[in-house]
């Protein structure tokens, strides 16, 4: 906020631009002529160029939109409202869990289990696998940070992940592989596609996979520590959407824009661009600053307030950033919108009292994926 307001524009710690207002960041993420298929080289120039596999996440059409299509089909609207059941099966019993124990990490007991367990079933990953799978995408989701801002052991932790995270997952890839059609996961799914022609290959299939775990549940993780936490810091907005259950949709959307679980994303100039009066030449990269652009006063009154009201559909608001915008806007947005409706629904519903055990609990060390580490709360019963 500080940066924002002294210009719209800084140079940043690891030789990109960063982008920190609204109006900015939303022309960057939004123009099909800022590309996102160098965030490898300018974010991560220590890692092996054959480290990691191809994933859509870094390209850009025609592989962009052939890959994101393919992907595409297994979170349509239809599909996702199709799993409502289970993801309300599985909240009640994560509730459960956390009314049992009474005083709990709510990151260990409802953030992490919710969006893991639901991506894996998606996938096809056993559930016996979760846990280790848990700790590997950690890692992973750890390495999406600029190398220059990580330590030498989380360097390290990354590169020990990364071989052991992509051997597991391509044993699980030539397991669909060599039994095409007998699943109905989507791993099976990519598989079935692969062997029906060349538009898809091993690697990128791979890539898809791993892809979709991290971003497929780590973000989901911080929506919902992120979103509690404010939710049980605010009693005055907690007891409003107690009055107003129907409130849930846009309590969701404020929670996405007041504490955002990406803070950053970088693009590429496909040729040359101006932002905010500075000139850039084709592949001269810069950073839109998310979580500063979804709290600047000219694009939201009173940013730093969290109101579950602001996204209320009778209310005309701009659109936060945390989903990203364009081409690369986040395939799994229905699928994190819902868990969290459905979570908080059911919280709504059984949980009575809500307070936090510490006035600070502890973040991880993330700077692009951003959430927390621990928050210890006390649920009673309602």
């Amino acid at each position: 906020m500080k940066m924002r307001a002294l210009g719209p524009l800084h140079d940043g710690p690891f030789g990109l631009p960063l982008a920190t207002n609204h109006q900015d960041c939303t022309a960057i993420l939004a123009n099909q002529d800022w590309g996102h298929d160098r965030e490898a080289h300018q974010l991560h120039p220590t890692m092996p160029a054959d480290a990691f596999p191809s994933t859509f996440l870094w390209m850009e059409p025609p592989d962009h939109t052939r890959l994101r299509g393919l992907v595409t089909k297994g979170f349509t609207p239809r599909v996702v409202s199709g799993m409502r059941p289970r993801i309300e099966a599985l909240c009640a019993e994560l509730i459960d869990n956390a009314l049992r124990a009474g005083d709990f990490d709510l990151i260990e007991v409802l953030a992490y289990p919710l969006p893991l367990t639901i991506v894996c079933e998606i996938l096809g990953v056993p559930r016996a696998d979760h846990p280790q799978v848990q700790v590997w995408s950690q890692a992973m989701a750890r390495a999406f940070d600029p190398d220059v801002l990580m330590t030498p052991d989380a360097l390290a932790a990354r590169n020990a992940a990364i071989p052991d995270f992509l051997a597991y997952f391509r044993a699980l890839v030539e397991r669909a592989r060599r039994s095409p059609g007998s699943g109905d996961d989507l791993i099976s799914q990519l598989a079935a596609v692969e062997e029906q022609g060349d538009r898809l290959s091993a690697d990128e299939l791979l890539g898809t996979c791993v892809t979709l775990l991290i971003a497929g549940h780590e973000t989901t993780v911080n929506l919902v520590g992120n979103g509690m936490l404010a939710l049980i810091r605010h009693p005055d907005q907690l007891a409003l959407l107690r009055e107003r259950p129907e409130l849930i949709p846009s309590t969701v959307e404020e929670m996405l824009r007041y504490d955002s679980p990406i803070h950053m994303n970088t693009r590429a100039a496909k040729r040359e661009l101006t932002v905010a009066g500075r000139d850039f030449a084709p592949e001269q990269g810069v950073v839109a600053l998310i979580a500063c652009a979804n709290r600047d006063p000219a694009a939201f009154e009173n940013p730093d307030v969290f109101d579950i009201t602001r996204f209320d559909r009778t209310k005309p608001v701009n659109r936060h950033l945390s989903f990203s915008l364009g081409l690369h806007y986040c395939l799994g947005a229905p699928l994190a919108l819902l868990e969290m409706e459905i979570l908080l629904a059911e919280v709504l519903r059984r949980v009575g009292d809500m307070e936090p055990l510490t006035d600070t609990p502890p973040y991880k060390p993330n700077m692009l994926i951003r959430g927390l580490a621990e928050l210890p709360v006390r649920f009673r019963a309602a």
